[in-house]
């Protein structure tokens, strides 16, 4: 898949479609509604027949109580046979206690489907977003990410919770409910299905009019979501820049947009609502006029009109339920339409269909013709062959933009090369076995993240399998067990508990640590001193040298201290590689990385 199709779904939040690709997304989420539904197909199918027999129940009163009055009232006045009254009530209280108790299942086995499907979706979306390429998450924002995960989520849960429910339910209720009317009196039938015109136009002007306004719903949800994230994730510039004013002033703005678009969808419903309420009190009176009319003249009885006038009271009745089906309904869709967008994300650095296995890897790394482009189209590797012999260490040096992390990110496989090929002992890296390549090649950036968990835990993460002794050992190594051991628990301490937190310079060094004790034949170190200061820095320098021996390392870094002790330094500008050798020959010479060390050399000074 190309880099287009992931900027193609971040524009996908947006409110303007054209009808093809309406119908394109609408045809997308149905798919994902489908595979959602295909594995509880027979619990759908126990809850349709659990409703159908409880709505016919519940369908059955009016007639019962027609033919009470018309059959058997008259018969307890006038012969005192009070038999048929006592029947039709006994099956009245049965058909409504039926009902009832069905209804009930009915709720407990579709609330059981709801949290199947929804643990299926939920799970689905992690699993999926997890696995996605780099470029995914570096275009698609983790407010965005956090939008489909709660929101979105929360949206259709109560769409399937209590607004399917109740379209299921009142469809069923009004069709059985005309069908009854029309065997009581096909006249009385005839009158809602002419008054069905007026209710057809005003659900569908509400439908068309709602669908574009849920939509720019979820999109602005989404965004006041990603505001929020953004400002509470960068809060320490927030603050140093007194960003605060115009924080909130934007996200005023967002919150007022989607104060707006939420009074929109309310007054469309204010609408629906009355007009409903209208169409049902024009039908109800049309039927007792007529039919009243009918009784004068003697064609018609009592109890017949009664029921009548009740089934078409309770024809309109659902409708409300319908409409709140409705409303929910558009705001579901707009948030299945983003969901179904995530979950359809190809991986732009897909794995092997034959994955090739490399047990053990000497860490001999090949470029070879690579050029690659990120989605901007702009190339940052023109051309670009390289041989990076097993055991070297090697330092990249560059101005910012050079193409430095870019070639790591390469080696990492965290990105495909547009064309060429890097290789790995020989193997191309795109069809080497991703435990392997992940077992292979270790990247250590400036972001040290910890996870929840224990100091041990997060410099276990990659050999989860590490033994006490194996884990202060490597941080021994980084010069990281003084201060681990100087927190409240030690390696057992908390990293997100009050009393264990950990310095940046600290942070750096776990991360060390975990790769260190990972053991690859490919360490990269992208900025990965920058966060520490100059006696961490020298504290680690010979454990550096230690335990890159022996191992392909590429360090790079700003401070020149960091790539003394590099085997080979390689100065980059514009993609290219503009100087080769070892360090102390650069640095002998007039070229651009001499010049960078005298400029360094000043600047401690």
């Amino acid at each position: 898949m190309s880099a287009t199709t992931v900027s193609g779904t971040a524009g996908e939040d947006r409110s303007d479609y054209t009808k093809a690709e309406s119908r394109s997304i609408r045809r997308r989420s149905l798919r994902l509604l489908g595979s959602l539904v295909r594995p509880v197909r027979w619990q759908v199918l126990l809850a349709a027949v659990v409703l159908v027999i409880s709505t016919a129940l519940r369908v059955a009163g009016p007639a019962l109580i027609a033919w009470g009055i018309d059959n058997a009232l008259p018969a307890a006045l006038e012969q005192a046979d009070w038999m048929p009254t006592i029947g039709v009530v006994s099956v009245y209280l049965v058909a409504g206690f039926g009902g009832a108790a069905l209804i009930g299942w009915y709720s407990i086995v579709a609330a059981r489907l709801t949290q199947a499907v929804m643990l299926d979706l939920r799970k689905r979306i992690f699993l999926h977003t997890q696995r996605l390429s780099l470029e995914f998450h570096e275009s698609y924002t983790s407010g965005r990410i956090i939008s489909r995960q709660t929101s979105d989520l929360d949206t259709i849960r109560e769409l399937l919770d209590g607004g399917l429910n109740e379209l299921v339910s009142g469809v069923l209720y009004g069709g059985f409910t005309l069908i009854a009317l029309l065997l009581l009196d096909w006249q009385s039938g005839i009158v809602v299905v002419v008054m069905g015109m007026p209710l057809y136009f005003l659900m569908r002007w509400f439908y068309l009019r709602s669908q574009g306004v849920y939509r720019e719903s979820r999109v602005i949800s989404a965004q006041v979501i990603v505001k929020f994230v953004e400002t509470m994730t960068g809060i320490r510039a927030v603050k140093a820049f007194r960003k605060e004013p115009r924080n909130d002033e934007g996200f005023g703005d967002l919150s007022d947009q989607y104060r707006d678009v939420n009074m929109r969808s309310i007054r469309l419903f204010g609408i629906l609502e009355p007009g409903l309420m209208a169409v049902a009190a024009v039908s109800v009176a049309l039927v007792l006029l007529w039919g009243g009319l009918r009784v004068v003249d003697g064609t018609f009885a009592v109890g017949t009109l009664l029921g009548a006038v009740l089934y078409v009271r309770n024809f309109f009745s659902p409708l409300s339920e319908v409409a709140f089906f409705v409303n929910s309904y558009q705001s579901a869709t707009a948030a299945l339409e983003k969901v179904s967008g995530v979950l359809e994300e190809e991986l732009t650095v897909p794995d092997p269909t034959d994955p090739v296995d490399l047990r053990k890897a000497r860490g001999h790394i090949r470029f070879d013709g690579v050029e690659f482009g990120y989605s901007d189209d702009r190339v940052i590797l023109p051309d670009f062959t390289l041989d990076l012999p097993a055991g070297q260490t090697i330092a990249l040096v560059g101005t910012t933009g050079a193409g430095k992390s870019t070639l790591a990110k390469l080696v990492s496989r965290f990105y495909d090369p547009t064309s060429g090929a890097i290789t790995l002992d020989g193997v191309d890296l795109r069809q080497l076995h991703p435990k392997d390549l992940r077992r292979a090649i270790v990247m250590v950036t400036q972001e040290a993240y910890l996870f929840s968990g224990t100091v041990a835990d997060n410099i276990a993460l990659g050999k989860p399998d590490a033994t006490l002794d194996e884990i202060r050992s490597a941080a021994r190594a980084v010069g990281a067990d003084e201060f681990i051991r100087a927190l409240p628990d030690g390696y057992d301490t908390d990293v997100n508990k009050r009393g264990g937190r950990v310095s940046a310079g600290q942070r750096q060094l776990i991360s060390f640590a975990r790769a260190f004790l990972a053991d690859p034949a490919v360490l990269i170190l992208d900025e990965a001193t920058a966060s520490l200061d100059m006696p961490s820095e020298r504290l680690i320098q010979d454990a550096l040298q230690t335990l890159l021996a022996d191992r392909t390392a590429i360090i790079i870094a700003h401070r020149l201290s960091t790539v003394a002790i590099a085997d080979r330094v390689l100065v980059m500008e514009y993609g290219r590689i503009i100087e080769d050798d070892t360090p102390e020959a650069l640095i002998a010479g007039t070229g651009k990385f001499a010049q960078l060390h005298a400029s360094w050399r000043e600047s401690l000074v």
